[in-house]
C-alpha cells in the first residue's frame, strides 16, 4: 500500500509543474484599428503588420512565452467610417487591450478615446495618420511632406518659370497625411519660383468620390488646354481621374500623386497622364508600427515619431523603384531640377516634445 502512494505522488507532481506555467502564457493583447480595406496601400500596410506578429508568435511558441492576438477592427470610408472607428476605440479600450494600434480616418475625431486610452494608461500607436490630441506612444508614417514636395519640384521643372501654372487639386483634408502632402507639394512650386493658379479644389481619396470628380473635372474644364495639371493626394482617388482623363483623350494634362500603386505606376510606365507618383513603402509602415508595438510590449524605449522616406517615381526613376514591399533604393541625384539634389532612403526617427 505504501508502494503504491509513493508511486502515485512521483507521476502527478511533474504533470503538475509542467501545467502550471502553461498558464501562465496568455497573449498579449494588441487592438488593432484599420482606416479602409478599399484603398490598396492601406491593404499592403495590414499585411506587414501581420506578417512580423506571425514571425514573432512562430518565435514565441518555440521559446513557451507570451504571443501576441491582434483584435482587428475596420472602420470604413466617409463620415461612417469616422463614427465608426470611434465606436470601436472605445470597445477595444473597454476590452482592456495591452496596446492599441491605430490607423485613423480623422484627424481629430480620435481624440476622446485617446485621452481615455491615456487615462487608462493603455499605450497608442498611430500610424499613416496622426491623432489632433491626446499623447501617442509613437507615430509612424510616410514622410508625407516629402511627397508633395518631390511632386511639386517635378512638375515645376517641366515648365518655364514665367508660366502660370493651371493647376487642379484633388485633396483631402481630414487627416494629417494628405494635409502635409498639399503643403509639400505648393511649397515646392514657391520654393521653385514656379507661378500657379489653382483652379478649383475637389475632394476625393478612394474610387468612388475619384469617380465622382473625374466626371466633374471633365465637365468643369471639356477644353484642351484649359488645365495643365492635376494633383491628386492619394492613388486612392487618383487613379479614377488618371482612368477618365486617358479615356478622354486628356493626355495635355500632366498628373501628381502620391502612393505607389502599382495600376498608378503602369500609367506612368505607358507614359499616360500620370508623369510623378511619389511611392510610399507601405509594407514598411506596418512593419514599423508592430515593431514599434512589439518594444513597447518588451519594455524598451521607443522613437515618438518616424518617418519613412517616398520615393520619386518618374519615367526617369521607374527602373529604380522596387515596388510597395520592397527594399528602400539606395541615394541617388533627382534627374531633373531640384533645390535638394540628392535623394536619400533615410527612415528619420524623432522625440517630439509636446
Amino acid at each position: 500500500m505504501i508502494r503504491k502512494l509513493v508511486f502515485l505522488f512521483i507521476i502527478i507532481l511533474p504533470l503538475k509543474v509542467i501545467a502550471e506555467p502553461s498558464k501562465l502564457v496568455t497573449p498579449y493583447k494588441v487592438g488593432v484599428l484599420y482606416w479602409s480595406m478599399d484603398i490598396p496601400g492601406q491593404v499592403i500596410m495590414r499585411e506587414g503588420i501581420e506578417a512580423v506578429v506571425d514571425g514573432f508568435n512562430l518565435q514565441a511558441r518555440k521559446n513557451n512565452s507570451r504571443t501576441i492576438k491582434l483584435i482587428p477592427r475596420v472602420a470604413g470610408n466617409g463620415d461612417e467610417g469616422i463614427e465608426r472607428q470611434i465606436i470601436q476605440m472605445d470597445e477595444l479600450i473597454n476590452q482592456k487591450v495591452d496596446v492599441l494600434i491605430v490607423q485613423p480616418a480623422d484627424n481629430a475625431a480620435l481624440s476622446k478615446p485617446l485621452l481615455r486610452a491615456n487615462a487608462l494608461g493603455i499605450p497608442v500607436v498611430a500610424y499613416d495618420q496622426y491623432i489632433s490630441s491626446g499623447k501617442l506612444h509613437s507615430f509612424i508614417t510616410s514622410d508625407n511632406y516629402q511627397a508633395g514636395y518631390l511632386g511639386g519640384e517635378y512638375i515645376a521643372s517641366k515648365f518655364d518659370n514665367d508660366e502660370i501654372i493651371k493647376i487642379v487639386l484633388v485633396d483631402y483634408p481630414h487627416v494629417s497625411s494628405t494635409v502635409s502632402r498639399v503643403d509639400g507639394f505648393f511649397d515646392a512650386l514657391a520654393r521653385q519660383n514656379q507661378p500657379y493658379n489653382i483652379l478649383t479644389t475637389y475632394e476625393a481619396v478612394e474610387p468612388v468620390a475619384g469617380t465622382k470628380v473625374a466626371n466633374q473635372l471633365l465637365n468643369d474644364f471639356p477644353e484642351t488646354g484649359s488645365v495643365d495639371v492635376v494633383f491628386t493626394v492619394n492613388d486612392g482617388g487618383g487613379l479614377s481621374i488618371v482612368k477618365a482623363l486617358v479615356e478622354a483623350k486628356r493626355d495635355e494634362i500632366m498628373l501628381a500623386t502620391v502612393d505607389g500603386d502599382p495600376e498608378s505606376i503602369e500609367y506612368l510606365r505607358q507614359g499616360q497622364v500620370t508623369v510623378i507618383d511619389s511611392a510610399q513603402f507601405c509594407g514598411a509602415i506596418g512593419k514599423e508600427a508592430i515593431l514599434t508595438v512589439i518594444d513597447l510590449l518588451s519594455g524598451r524605449k521607443v522613437a515618438s515619431q518616424k518617418l519613412i522616406p517616398v520615393f520619386p517615381v518618374t519615367k526617369e526613376t521607374i527602373q529604380f523603384y522596387p515596388g510597395w514591399q520592397g527594399k528602400i533604393p539606395e541615394e541617388f541625384i533627382k534627374p531633373w531640377k531640384s533645390k535638394t539634389p540628392l535623394w536619400t532612403g533615410d527612415v528619420v526617427s524623432k522625440i517630439v516634445v509636446k
